[in-house]
Formats: C-alpha cells, sequence, structure tokens
C-alpha cells in the first residue's frame, strides 16, 4: 500500500475515533450511558484499525529504516497516541458521570 494511503488511513481512524469519545463525553454528560458506551466501542473499533496499519508498518519496517519517515508520518503518528489518550480519559470520565449519577 502507498505511505499516503497508509497515512490517511491512519489518521482518518483516528480521527474518527476522537470525535466517537469527545460524542461519547457529551452523552455520558446528558446521562445517556448507553449511547455513550456504544460510542466508546465505536471509537475503540477505529483506534483498532489505525493501530493495525500502525503494526503493519512496524513489520514492514523491521526497525531497519525501511519505511521513509516524513512529516505526515509523524503526524499521523502523533494523531493515533493523542486519540489513544482521549479515548482512555473518555473511558474513565464516562464511568465517573455514570458512578455520580448513580
Amino acid at each position: 500500500m502507498e505511505q499516503e494511503l497508509v497515512v490517511m488511513e491512519i489518521i482518518c481512524n483516528a480521527g474518527e475515533a476522537r470525535s466517537l469519545c469527545f460524542e461519547a463525553l457529551r452523552q455520558s454528560r446528558e446521562q445517556n450511558f448507553s449511547v455513550a458506551e456504544e460510542k466508546l466501542q465505536q471509537a475503540k473499533e477505529c483506534l483498532n484499525k489505525a493501530h493495525l496499519v500502525q503494526t503493519q508498518l512496524i513489520e514492514e519496517d523491521q526497525g531497519e529504516g525501511k519505511v521513509p519517515m516524513t512529516l505526515v508520518m509523524v503526524h499521523a503518528q502523533d494523531h493515533l497516541m493523542t486519540t489513544i489518550l482521549a479515548q482512555e480519559l473518555a473511558s474513565e470520565m464516562v464511568a465517573l458521570h455514570k458512578q455520580l449519577a448513580g
């Protein structure tokens, strides 16, 4: 797969996951917990797709610099890492909202 397509796949899946995480937070503030949990699950699926692409790149590179590192590749990796963090925090915050509404 061309590197540009790979990078865009990471960015698009991570971006979709991030949007879903923030939608889950909005839903949990409104005490729509089943919708919030569904959004978090969808975010997890998007992140899994992005992570799979990242893993394929790592396997292709084999630690030997076979995959050229470009600024857009760094951007994609950065986008993925921050979205993973957003997903973890959103999950905790939804659980907290749920507990407080209890």
